[in-house]
């Protein structure tokens, strides 16, 4: 039977294919009428396509042995009648792990050898070179060979101390970035992978869920990309602990340093309630027990009450393998799974939402509003012709008269605009400027000329705090510049409103201040990883050299995409009331020539009319296509609550 979390998903998925259905009927339209142009097709194209390739992240974090990899099994993968992935004791998930589903391939698991740690490239680089991984092929029909398959997970492998060393996994007194399964005199046991892929065809995966899985062998600590990327980019994050415990110092630790205040939305899940199932306690008892420690852990961790889950995973796997209900119930998994559901499928219905608006919302308004005009000046001229009816030529001259006259202020408009085009043209441009290549690679080898040929922890250190001083300066300048030109822009809508007598539109949004806060978000990684004693005190080169590489990664892409974002607005600002004075550039010069005809030709006035009825009819059926249009891509159905 599906969950609550996989029936949501599924009405997300569609509500999402509605949208992207919603953005290929608008380009057809635009195609079908003249309006389309390649720059504007790619665009629409890129975000049909943004779409498709949508995706949820859930990343699951907690020390070792709280059971995430067990919840995972719960959650995802009791079907199979035993657990998937390596969840039993002493042997658990040994690296970062993502779970999706990717239709065009057929399932695999792909691992990453650890010591590919040894180069300076990222996880996100080593992505796009399969070469350098390991792929084995998921075999679906055969659940020991999968199961055998996905074991790999939990392997390790013996290194000498050195090794340990070099690849930065063995640092003397730092709990956070030793990573080693058992050590003995002069060698250790290490995982053997890095980093895992699982393309999965799970109803939730291909609905466009992504798991993350975080091992609790402090891969937080040797594998920068996780805290100061993977994790931030996850849209929730489940953060386990154990129930009998509640909070100990280690979890506080975790938590402070890599989820609070860093995560869009953060939920707290008190694993092996059954450990709390005491046969000499009353029911009343016992929920009492399990009360006050939700209260502790969401007071200890600053989260409100709701988003602190108690449940056991271990009993919601055995509850779903054995088909018992009431055994279920007790596991409450379904608490977190309805939790899930009302927080991330919403939060992240309204960013697409949001984004798609931001996107084109403008530009088919705009075509909307100049197909209604259009239609109104046909039903206006159709009036005007059965005035004209058996009367004489000078009333039709007189019509046009006003129409030459209503041409002229066109022309006026027209100069307006282009004068306007060529003032945001500018202002563009000089914003460009500051976001080139040029700028951005000066910006970085500056910082570089900080620390080469001195790749120490304290030089490192410097230079990071060094690039985000001048980052923050750069950043500040733009949005200011940003605001201002945006500023400019919803001036010139508005002039067009108020004195040409133009529909009122709002122009295309500009929202950088998202990028920027991702900057800050940065530099309060960079602040808390240069402060944090263990970093200042123990010198762990690698580590530190990773941090600060992946942080030179996330800059440079928070940059590349200001200037992605900035460059598509500045050509898109004024495309809506372009398309509005283009449209009755069209509608004058079609009354006009068909007012000269009749003013030299009366008989022509029933020709014409007829021609008006066709067009009207055709206008109507367009301003019924657009409206249907612009309901899609509002996105405003809302995905139905399971009761």
């Amino acid at each position: 039977m599906s969950s609550q979390l996989e029936l949501l998903v599924a009405q997300y998925s569609q509500w999402r294919e509605q949208l992207r259905a919603g953005i290929e009927s608008y380009h057809n339209w635009l195609d079908a009428h003249g309006h389309v142009d390649i720059q504007r097709s790619l665009r629409l194209y890129d975000l049909a396509e943004s779409l498709r390739n949508d995706r949820m992240i859930l990343a699951f974090l907690a020390e070792f042995s709280r059971g995430k990899t067990e919840l995972i099994n719960a959650i995802f993968f009791s079907s199979y009648g035993q657990r998937l992935l390596p969840s039993n004791v002493g042997r658990t998930t040994m690296c970062p792990t993502e779970i999706f589903h990717d239709a065009a391939e057929e399932p695999y698991i792909r691992l990453l050898p650890i010591e590919s740690r040894k180069s300076a490239e990222t996880i996100a680089t080593l992505k796009q070179r399969p070469i350098e991984w390991v792929k084995i092929k998921l075999d679906l029909s055969n659940v020991s060979e999968l199961h055998k398959a996905l074991s790999t997970l939990a392997q390790s492998k013996s290194v000498s101390v050195d090794e340990a060393e070099a690849l930065g996994l063995l640092v003397e007194g730092d709990i956070f970035t030793t990573t080693v399964v058992r050590r003995r005199i002069s060698r250790v046991d290490i995982p053997a992978w890095r980093h895992a892929m699982i393309n999965f065809p799970h109803p939730l995966l291909k609905s466009g869920l992504v798991i993350l899985d975080t091992p609790g062998l402090n891969a937080l600590g040797t594998e920068p990309e996780l805290t100061v990327s993977m994790i931030p980019s996850a849209h929730a994050v489940l953060f386990l602990l154990a129930m009998d415990t509640g909070v100990t110092k280690s979890d506080l630790e975790v938590w402070q340093r890599f989820v609070q205040g860093k995560v869009a939305r953060s939920i707290a899940v008190l694993n092996k309630i059954d450990l709390m199932w005491d046969e000499l306690k009353s029911d009343v008892e016992i929920e009492a027990d399990v009360r006050r420690q939700l209260e502790q852990t969401a007071h200890t961790l600053e989260l409100p009450a709701g988003h602190v889950i108690a449940l056991s995973a271990q009993k919601a796997l055995l509850a779903r393998i054995k088909n018992d209900p009431e055994l279920l119930a007790r596991s409450r998994i379904r608490d977190l799974e309805r939790l899930l559901s009302e927080e991330i499928v919403p939060a992240k219905q309204e960013i697409l939402r949001a984004a798609v608006h931001r996107e084109i919302g403008s530009m088919v308004e705009a075509s909307l509003e100049g197909v209604r005009a259009a239609f109104n000046l046909t039903v206006q001229e159709m009036r005007d012709l059965s005035q004209l009816s058996g009367k004489n030529r000078e009333l039709a001259r007189a019509m046009l008269s006003r129409l030459e006259q209503d041409k002229a202020v066109y022309v006026k408009n027209m100069d307006t605009f282009k004068a306007n085009f060529g003032v945001v043209l500018r202002q563009g441009h000089q914003m460009l400027e500051k976001l080139s290549d040029d700028v951005l690679e000066t910006l970085l080898s500056e910082n570089q000329k900080i620390i080469e040929g001195s790749w120490t922890t304290a030089g490192l250190m410097r230079s990071m705090r060094a690039l985000f001083d001048q980052f923050g300066t750069s950043a500040n300048d733009v949005l200011g510049f940003s605001n201002k030109t945006s500023e400019f822009v919803r001036n010139v809508y508005k002039t067009f409103h108020e004195k040409h007598g133009f529909p009122q539109l709002s122009p295309p949004q500009l929202n950088l201040e998202k990028h920027f806060l991702r900057v800050a978000q940065l530099k309060q990684a960079t602040e808390a990883f240069c402060s944090d004693p263990v970093n200042v005190v123990n010198p762990k080169f690698i580590v530190v050299r990773k941090f600060y590489e992946q942080l030179m990664n996330e800059a440079k892409s928070v940059f590349l995409q200001v200037r992605e974002d900035f460059d598509i607005w500045l050509k898109g600002a004024l495309v809506p009331l372009s398309m509005q004075l283009k449209d009755h550039q069209k509608l004058l010069e079609r009354r006009v020539e068909s007012i000269r005809k009749i003013s030299g030709d009366i008989t022509t006035l029933k020709e014409r009319a007829k021609l008006l009825e066709h067009q009207r009819v055709d206008l109507q059926a367009q301003v019924d296509e657009l409206t249907l249009i612009k309901s899609q891509l509002s996105g405003q159905t809302e995905i139905r609550r399971v009761a």
